[in-house]
């Protein structure tokens, strides 16, 4: 998997396999001449930092002054995101963990509670080592346990008394998910009858405009701070934003210092961000129009190839992101996806895992990203990658 998936992942078997298990996929994988996304760990360390250079010296940020403690081109992607998604202020973060941390905080400040309601699949409850808790004194309550965002009857029906309901925008772990415009009206309005703020957890909120037919600052503007990520989808070094109204952001700096993210220098993450907003930002539709035509695809090969069961989800992809279920076992699946990048060129997917959400024994599931490279492919391109790939399976 690619950056966006991977970081789901690695951490938590991390401890399973060793070093070079891990380099060899990434050379495999990225170094494949055909493939749907590229990924921002695809490639040597130098040439990634060549093509940022050659970038930088072509854009207006490369002849100014490296920042010093968040100043200069940092000052400037904050601005740039704050104008991307409506709101009057936006900052800089190492970290979303440590960004969302400090939104929470802040909020549990202004509203006097410390609960914060989101769903059990949400990056901070999966992925943070009970983060919210152990370090904001936080405490979360879930609105609901299905694989979906809460709905506005869930969220008035808590019996707890919460100050922030926060939204993953898509909803990753359940399959990059998102509701309907109406939906997510609707759930903020219930929030907001409660008398609780509106948080987004937006690491992927670039992508959302074409499933919500909305521009970006019409969606964020339905909460009361959003965070938003630089490598998920755009494609940068790391770091994220938090944005919202400039009383909490001025709070949030605060804090950013305190929760020691007030790094020395970050210009390269910072100008790899501005890259994404600049280049990949305007081709998303694209990304998720043919993320569209690439499931498709692959659901009419896996039909036509009598795999018996198989899952495209969603059946028509909300965002560039989608998985796959397969009755395999993850392991054989990555195997065949190692010897198809190496024997032929071409990467159609990555690593496999067991199936999530509880799925059945002996299935396995993906994440297919899609993204420029993707593009050239037609749905017959793949079709015959599919082919190929379960001929190694099988």
């Amino acid at each position: 998997m690619e950056d966006q998936s991977e970081d789901r992942y690695e951490g938590r078997y991390a401890d399973q396999e060793v070093e070079p298990a891990r380099v060899r996929r990434a050379r495999l994988w990225g170094g494949a001449p055909r493939k749907l996304w590229e990924a921002s760990m695809d490639g040597s360390a130098a040439a990634r930092l060549r093509e940022l250079a050659d970038w930088a010296s072509s854009s207006p940020y490369g002849d100014g002054p490296v920042d010093v403690y968040g100043d200069t081109v940092v000052e400037e992607l904050e601005r740039r995101v704050a104008r991307e998604l409506g709101f009057p202020a936006a900052a800089f973060f190492p970290t979303g963990t440590m960004a969302q941390q400090v939104a929470m905080r802040c909020w549990a400040g202004r509203t006097g509670s410390p609960l914060v309601a989101l769903h059990p699949l949400a990056h901070p409850e999966l992925h943070e080592n009970g983060a919210f808790g152990a370090v904001s004194g936080l405490r979360t309550v879930h609105p609901t346990d299905e694989p979906r965002l809460p709905t506005a009857d869930e969220v008035r029906e808590l019996p707890e008394l919460f100050g922030a309901l926060m939204l993953e925008l898509p909803l990753r772990d359940a399959g990059f998910v998102l509701p309907t415009w109406d939906e997510l009206v609707d759930v903020v309005d219930a929030a907001r009858e409660r008398d609780a703020v509106v948080h987004f957890d937006g690491a992927r909120l670039w992508d959302c405009p074409t499933h919500f037919g909305r521009p970006l600052p019409e969606i964020a503007g339905l909460a009361d701070s959003v965070y938003v990520s630089f490598y998920k989808s755009l494609g940068g070094m790391s770091g994220a934003a938090l944005a919202g109204p400039e009383n909490l952001i001025e709070e949030a700096r605060l804090w950013r210092h305190r929760y020691g993210g007030q790094v020395f220098q970050q210009y390269p993450a910072a100008l790899s961000a501005l890259r994404g907003l600049e280049t990949e930002l305007p081709r998303l539709p694209s990304y998720v129009a043919h993320a569209r035509v690439v499931a498709e695809a692959l659901r009419e090969v896996l039909a036509e190839e009598g795999v018996g069961w198989f899952r495209i989800h969603p059946e028509v992809p909300h965002t560039h992101q989608f998985q796959v279920w397969l009755p395999y076992d993850p392991e054989v699946l990555t195997t065949a996806s190692l010897d198809q990048a190496e024997k032929t060129g071409t990467t159609l997917f990555r690593r496999w895992f067991p199936a999530p959400l509880g799925g059945p024994p002996g299935v396995a599931a993906t994440e297919v990203t899609v993204n420029a490279p993707g593009l050239e492919w037609t749905p017959e391109d793949v079709k015959r990658a599919a082919r190929d790939f379960l001929a190694r399976a099988r």
